[in-house]
């Protein structure tokens, strides 16, 4: 996959303010702020380059008030990483294509996987699957 690069002035043109503050400022949108997805089978795509990230099949409901799922779409989706801040540690998850925040993801996830990437929706847009 060849990684996108853009200057932080392009990003910035190109994205809202909100979805900026969250996938490159590395922010976190409120718990249960976001509006949403429709149900159905798609797939849940990168808010700022549409790099596939993960499929609705393994979407579930935490009750973190974030978008959760149990699985990105394959190995090469996210890129993950140690997350120091706020005085803890955690596992950052990234775009694999542009390396937007995207969330992060933790070991108290349902089975098969037993991990809840727990993802910023504002980082996210949603492809349904054409009938």
């Amino acid at each position: 996959m060849t990684k996108i690069v853009k200057s932080d002035a392009e990003w910035r043109a190109a994205l809202s303010p909100e979805v900026y503050e969250v996938a490159r400022g590395h922010g976190t949108e409120r718990p249960g702020s976001h509006p949403g997805f429709p149900k159905g089978p798609g797939k849940f795509l990168c808010a700022c380059c549409g790099a596939p990230l993960f499929d609705a099949a393994t979407k579930y409901e935490s009750g973190s008030g974030w978008p959760s799922f149990y699985a990105p779409l394959d190995e090469g989706a996210v890129e993950e990483k140690q997350d120091d801040s706020l005085f803890m540690r955690r596992t950052e998850v990234l775009c694999a294509r542009c390396d937007a925040h995207l969330g992060h993801v933790f070991p108290d996830g349902p089975p098969p996987t037993g991990l809840r990437y727990c993802m910023n929706g504002v980082a996210m847009k949603f492809a349904a699957e054409k009938a």
